[in-house]
């Protein structure tokens, strides 16, 4: 462990392997796995599609430049243009890259139509957008802005409580970027009467509407994107993570009108949109973009969030249930539990998380079926005796 950074608190488990719902240590321990790798294999570890697609494309053609075509690229972008309603993609490697592209997207789109004075950019309390300078500008946590300031200019945050917030949106915002449900802010679902109001201000301004699926997209709340819940149609929309279940790749997709910004030589990616991962993006969205399969999620999710509202009792003080489809939290009333019951999963081999406000985040493979809901509340309860213990 010497050898590496030391800025991952890391539990002292090595995994070594995985398969479907389950990752397995050294001494080939299995533990359920509602964590996805925090909202990454979205199918499961080892899955046999993703596992053939990637076996076939390395033994044919891992990376070619973007100075010239990839057909397989071509294909998944296609893909994704119609599950969002006819755009552009930009391929890169990271849900923080994507969000960095696009908050450069929309100032340089703001530039081209004559508004160079359109540089700032409106997010929300409580969203995380990543760690590079441009995406940790508009993620408004000072524990991971602590030493690294001064951040990119032009961020304004916003309190989605406050109503009169939406004034903050204005001739000098390029874009608004939101997170529908706020997954690192303690699985958060945003008001729908405030986003449909922050869109509709957007819009009149003259802003870009920017959403980030990033945790939230590729089936994980029982549509496509998860802004289809709210109704929006979003001029740009990132995403990352479940995009290619593990295999690094990002993506921007835009309105055509806004994607012709990115001219030649704006903005690129070395290894974004390379032919391994998109072999297994393209598997990814053909599998979750399946109608039976995003009906699925959401039966998987009433599942999940029932069982959850049932153990929410037994956590000491109590506990509040809030999230969509296969995207929960559990948040105790008691403040410091959630960590503890992190730890005390963790012994019952339970993978789960903490993240925001003191949330227990559940973020299961989107393959999860009724047994394994119920062996994971199973080992939850045995946790939960642990902590009020």
């Amino acid at each position: 462990m010497d050898a590496l950074m030391p800025n991952y608190r890391r539990y002292p488990v090595r995994m070594v392997r995985g398969q479907g719902m389950y990752l397995y240590d050294e001494a080939e321990r299995d533990y359920l796995d509602f964590t996805s790798g925090i909202g990454v294999t979205a199918l499961g570890h080892a899955h046999p599609a993703v596992t053939a697609a990637l076996s076939e494309q390395a033994g044919r053609l891992v990376h070619c430049s973007n100075l010239y075509e990839i057909p397989v690229q071509e294909a998944v972008a296609e893909r994704l243009s119609l599950l969002f309603g006819g755009g552009r993609a930009f391929f890169c490697n990271s849900g923080a890259e994507a969000n960095e592209a696009a908050l450069k997207l929309a100032r340089r789109y703001q530039y081209r139509r004559g508004q160079p004075e359109r540089t700032e950019w409106v997010a929300l309390e409580g969203g995380f957008h990543g760690r590079t300078f441009g995406a940790l500008s508009v993620t408004p946590r000072p524990a991971y802005q602590e030493g690294f300031v001064p951040l990119v200019p032009g961020a304004r945050i916003i309190d989605p409580a406050d109503p009169a917030a939406l004034d903050a949106v204005g001739p000098r915002t390029a874009a608004v970027l939101i997170e529908v449900i706020q997954g690192e802010g303690g699985v958060r679902p945003l008001d729908p009467a405030f986003v449909r109001a922050l869109a509709d201000k957007a819009r009149a301004e003259g802003a870009l509407l920017m959403v980030d699926e990033v945790q939230t997209g590729m089936g994980r709340t029982g549509r496509f994107f998860a802004y289809e819940h709210y109704g929006l149609a979003p001029d740009v929309v990132t995403l990352a993570k479940a995009l290619a279940n593990g295999v690094p790749a990002g993506a921007v997709v835009a309105r055509p009108d806004v994607a012709e910004a990115f001219a030649p030589g704006t903005h690129g990616s070395t290894f974004g949109g390379n032919p391994l991962a998109m072999a297994a993006a393209q598997v990814v969205i053909d599998t979750v973009s399946a109608p039976e399969f995003l009906q699925r999620v959401e039966r998987m999710g009433t599942l999940l969030r029932e069982r959850l509202e049932a153990v929410a009792s037994r956590v000491p003080g109590g506990a509040a249930v809030r999230g969509r489809g296969l995207m929960w939290g559990l948040r105790p009333h008691t403040a410091g539990l959630a960590e503890k019951i992190v730890a005390a999963a963790l012994q019952e081999r339970l993978l789960l998380t903490a993240v925001g406000d003191q949330t227990v985040r559940f973020l299961p493979p989107l393959i999860v079926t009724p047994s394994d809901i119920e062996t994971a509340m199973e080992r939850l309860d045995r946790a939960l005796a642990k902590v009020e213990g």
